[in-house]
């Protein structure tokens, strides 16, 4: 399928060649949002994608629950590219990708504690019906803290941001997977 922009491959300006040249470092090929998004958007765009991401990592929640938030966001919306990139970070990360691939059946797979249940019942109804039930927010916060809560909250809506940039100009998966599998 064909983005509905096509890929720039030879940017403008110094800061996106930079972009383009760490991305291919990193993931061996420039990845999809970079060229048909980012590129045609002055840096500070870029940037800004830079902090959220970065904020991640000042989150208190343990990093495979972060994973398990945004995979379930991403599968929701059916962002192929976001799923696909969750999926490098998990092998990246050596987190357990029989969890990853059971999600879709999270209520009833042993893998998932109550815990996780209860944040991806959360997580589901507030992608979903963009509104929770109070029993479902109670639940929550019997395994949560306040702030806690709060980062899944901005995990949800940050994974949003992700997933409809990409839907609405039709990125689809990168093959992230593959390229992380051709450079073990």
């Amino acid at each position: 399928m064909d983005t509905f922009l096509s890929p720039i491959e030879k940017p403008k300006g110094l800061m996106m060649k930079l972009a383009y040249f760490f991305t291919r470092k990193q993931f061996g090929k420039v990845l999809m949002p970079l060229k048909v998004h980012s590129v045609r958007l002055p840096a500070a765009f870029g940037m800004f994608y830079g902090k959220v991401s970065g904020l991640d990592k000042k989150l208190v929640l343990p990093r495979e629950m972060v994973m398990l938030i945004r995979e379930q966001v991403a599968r929701i919306n059916i962002c192929l590219f976001c799923m696909d990139a969750a999926r490098w970070s998990v092998i990246k990360e050596s987190m357990n990708e029989a969890k990853f691939d059971a999600l879709e059946h999270y209520n009833t797979n042993p893998l998932f504690s109550e815990a996780e249940r209860a944040a991806l019942d959360y997580v589901t109804d507030l992608t979903k019906e963009k509104k929770v039930d109070p029993d479902t927010f109670a639940r929550l916060l019997a395994h949560f803290s306040e702030r806690e809560i709060c980062e899944i909250v901005w995990l949800v809506g940050s994974e949003h941001l992700y997933n409809l940039t990409n839907i609405g100009l039709n990125i689809h998966s990168d093959r992230l997977c593959k390229v992380q599998a051709v450079s073990l």
